[in-house]
């Protein structure tokens, strides 16, 4: 029997759903959000609207409670402005992991892809030796044609003799990134966006960003070779993994060929990558 005054509720099943939905879509912008730009300016614009609703509330501010209702439609509008590249992100994300829009790119034999890690791996190491700047960038479900347009299309087998050909000193192909589909190289000197990082990367040349900020919109794989001090780094989902040596360099690179071949659940990654540690807070842990 309901208690005087109140009124009882029915919640169906739908009203369920409605509320997951919501929520799971709340929590998607904050978790894309979470460590960019947007990150702030979405604490910014909570914090605005509940100190301006706790005080007009309080202080009965019409004008102010005015304003506060009438300026939720211009956020509104705002927001897909505002978190444009997490948005994009998402979609990108959904259009990868959906079987329903995803389409199967044509496999490439295990020989040929394991033949192509290993000159990459190969190249990377020699570069390390000779202190040539590299970045290596291999595509996996994602297209990168977009990016392939922005270079010189080479379209060649990926061999160690050809990359190290292609980022020698003042070369003019050495600038940008060569991008690997399968096994053939099909661009270089091609132009990649750059990551906005700068609070976990702030010591990072721009080979660097350039590889975070390609794999934090796609999941592909960057290589990137330290022209300054030698180090291979590797990137994937935005995330980077330093101080590389070839063999380990390796068996990363075939431990996603592996966990790509087979069909999983959700997007394959690698459990072993880790955030970037940078050298300084290395060598002082070593010392």
């Amino acid at each position: 029997m309901p208690l005087p005054g109140l009124t009882a509720v029915h919640v169906t099943i739908f009203d369920i759903v409605d509320i997951l939905i919501v929520t799971l879509v709340f929590y998607a912008i904050l978790a894309l959000a979470r460590g960019t730009r947007a990150d702030q300016i979405l604490q910014g614009i909570i914090v605005v609207f509940l100190f301006g609703t706790l005080v007009s509330s309080f202080l009965h501010l019409r004008l102010v409670s005015w304003l506060i209702r009438n300026s939720l439609p211009a956020v509104l509008i705002a927001i897909p402005v505002i978190f444009q590249p997490e948005l994009r992100r998402l979609l990108s994300y959904l259009g990868r992991t959906s079987k329903v829009v995803s389409r199967p790119r044509a496999v490439i034999p295990s020989r040929s892809t394991t033949k192509a890690i290993d000159e990459i791996c190969r190249a990377a190491t020699r570069l390390s030796e000779r202190r040539y700047g590299g970045l290596i960038c291999l595509e996996r479900s994602t297209g990168l044609q977009d990016y392939v347009a922005t270079g010189v299309r080479i379209d060649g087998m990926v061999t160690a003799e050809l990359l190290l050909t292609i980022f020698f000193p003042n070369s003019p192909l050495h600038d940008g990134a060569v991008i690997v589909r399968g096994d053939r190289v099909v661009a270089a000197s091609a132009m990649l966006p750059l990551s906005d990082a700068f609070s976990v990367y702030n010591d990072l040349g721009t080979r660097h960003r350039a590889a975070l900020g390609l794999t934090e919109q796609t999941d592909a794989i960057a290589i990137v070779v330290s022209e300054e001090t030698g180090i291979i780094s590797l990137a994937e989902n935005g995330r980077m993994v330093r101080n590389l040596h070839e063999d380990r360099l390796r068996r990363i690179l075939l431990a996603m060929q592996e966990s790509r071949r087979r069909p999983p659940v959700t997007e394959p990654r690698l459990p072993a990558l880790k955030p970037l540690v940078s050298e300084r807070s290395r060598q002082g842990q070593e010392t």
